[in-house]
């Protein structure tokens, strides 16, 4: 695996997440504030980014880093869209578009990582 392309993707998925943290914030977008999801969404993409940074401190271990932080963001993500299913999450067509993409992209994610064989 190149441990330069899992860190791309990693940071790229923190991305996301950081922006999604920063509207359920209020400070990107006034009325999306729900700070659970904040609080959730900013926990998820630190561990992203801390995956990300175990691929460049040590690259042989950037396949595991990839699946562990992404197999966190999965589930995180999951716990995300039950919320939104049972009602204690926030509702609104945006936030439930961005968990699906969100899931489309982790399991990409993962998947590609899962398939790439060790350096």
């Amino acid at each position: 695996m190149r441990p330069a392309l899992a860190r791309s993707w990693l940071l790229g998925e923190a991305f996301t997440l950081a922006v999604a943290s920063a509207v359920h914030g209020g400070w990107l977008v006034a009325g999306h504030a729900h700070p659970q999801a904040r609080t959730a969404e900013a926990v998820i993409a630190t561990v992203l980014v801390l995956a990300a940074f175990e691929t460049w401190r040590r690259p042989a271990h950037a396949r595991t880093a990839a699946l562990v932080g992404q197999g966190f963001a999965l589930l995180g993500t999951l716990v995300g869209l039950g919320t939104i299913v049972a009602g204690i999450g926030p509702r609104t067509v945006p936030d439930v578009v961005y968990h699906v993409l969100l899931l489309a992209g982790l399991a990409a994610g993962l998947v590609w990582t899962v398939r790439c064989r060790p350096d």
